[in-house]
C-alpha cells in the first residue's frame, strides 16, 4: 500500500483507539496485529493491501462498544468502510476489509469468509498468546479490576483455547510455542499456589504436577 495512504489510516486508527480505555487493546496491539497480518499474509498469499487496512482498523469500534455495548467488530467494520471511502483506498476492496473486521472477534465465534479474514482473526489471537499475550492479559485484568482469580478464569475461558481456533497453517505453526509458554505459566502458578498452601482455583487443578 502507498506509504502516504498507510500514514493516513494509521493516524485515523490511532485517534480512534486512544479515546478508549487502556489495557490489552491499545494502539500498540493494533500495530503488532498489522505486522502479524503482513507476515502471515505474505506466507499464505493473501491480499496485503486489504490485510493492512483491516488490521489497522480492526479495533476502532472499541470506544463505542465501551459506551453502547454494541460489538466493536460490527461497529468497526462500518466505521472502516465510511473512512476508507474518503481516501484513495480501492473502493472495490472495501467489502473485503469490512468482512475481515466483522469476523475477527474470538468471543463472537464468527467464521471468516475470506483468507484475509482468517489471517486477521489468527493475528489477533496470536497477539493474545505467548509472552506478549500474557502481559496483555495482566494489563487487561488490571483495567477491568478482575484480580488474580479473575485473570486465571480469563486464561482458562479464552486465552488457553486460542491455539485450537487458528485458521491458517502459518497461524497454527506460530501459535504452538506461544501456547506452550502459557501452559508453562499455568503449571508454575499452580505449583506456587500449592507450595504455600493457598486454596487452588479449579482452573489450575489440571496444571498440578503429578
Amino acid at each position: 500500500m502507498d506509504s502516504k495512504l498507510v500514514g493516513v489510516i494509521e493516524e485515523f486508527a490511532h485517534n480512534a483507539i486512544r479515546v478508549g480505555k487502556r489495557g490489552a487493546h491499545s494502539y500498540e496491539h493494533t500495530l503488532r496485529v498489522r505486522q502479524l497480518c503482513l507476515l502471515l499474509g505474505a506466507k499464505e498469499g493473501a491480499d496485503l493491501e486489504v490485510l493492512e487496512a483491516a488490521a489497522l482498523l480492526h479495533d476502532i469500534g472499541r470506544p463505542e462498544e465501551e459506551v453502547t455495548g454494541e460489538s466493536h467488530a460490527k461497529v468497526g467494520a462500518n466505521m472502516a468502510v465510511a473512512f476508507l471511502a474518503t481516501t484513495s483506498f480501492p473502493k472495490e476492496k472495501l467489502p473485503q476489509v469490512a468482512s475481515a473486521i466483522q469476523t475477527h472477534r474470538f468471543s463472537e465465534n464468527a467464521t471468516p469468509e475470506s483468507l484475509e479474514g482468517e489471517i486477521l482473526s489468527d493475528a489477533d489471537k496470536l497477539d493474545a498468546m505467548g509472552a506478549l499475550g500474557l502481559a496483555r492479559t495482566i494489563a487487561e485484568s488490571l483495567v477491568q479490576k478482575r484480580g488474580l482469580h479473575g485473570m486465571i478464569e480469563h486464561m482458562d475461558r479464552k486465552i488457553l483455547k486460542l491455539h485450537n481456533r487458528m485458521f491458517t497453517p502459518t497461524g497454527k505453526e506460530l501459535a504452538e510455542p506461544r501456547h506452550q509458554l502459557l501452559t508453562t505459566f499455568m503449571h508454575a502458578l499452580a505449583s506456587e499456589f500449592q507450595a504455600i498452601g493457598e486454596p487452588l482455583p479449579n482452573e489450575l487443578r489440571p496444571f498440578l504436577s503429578k
